[in-house]
């Protein structure tokens, strides 16, 4: 797998299922722990990578009904070693492009965007 690193952060998502899928299958997270809290109301889910508690995300199901259709958050970004590659990837999977192609920052960042099952904004880039 070629992400190696995210700090934390936290989405709500509408479909739990949905989302564990596209961090497990397409980001490549592994479920780290997952349990219930407000009497059930609200499911939590901490993924992360190798094992490791660096890196991990929290999705956030349930609680409020009235969830916006774009996630709470404007994107999560994964560092990965070769962004090119990534892109290729990515592009034999079932993912919904924000990008057309690799893009080169000012800094010389090189970065892509592509859409979670929440329609949040997940970046790929290399530093």
């Amino acid at each position: 797998m070629a992400v190696k690193k995210m700090d934390h952060v936290g989405i709500f998502v509408h479909d739990l299922q949905a989302s564990l899928s596209f961090y497990q299958e397409i980001v490549g997270m592994e479920l780290k722990n997952q349990f219930t809290i407000a009497d059930g109301a609200i499911t939590l889910a901490f993924l992360g990578f190798n094992g490791s508690d660096e890196t991990e995300l929290e999705l956030v199901h349930g609680g409020d009904p009235d969830l916006p259709s774009e996630g709470k958050v404007n994107h999560v970004a994964f560092l990965v070693d070769d962004i090119e590659e990534e892109f290729g990837r990515l592009k034999q999977l079932e993912v919904n492009f924000l990008s057309e192609a690799v893009d080169t920052l000012p800094n010389g960042y090189r970065n892509f965007f592509v859409q979670g099952p929440d329609r949040e904004k997940v970046e790929f880039f290399q530093r």
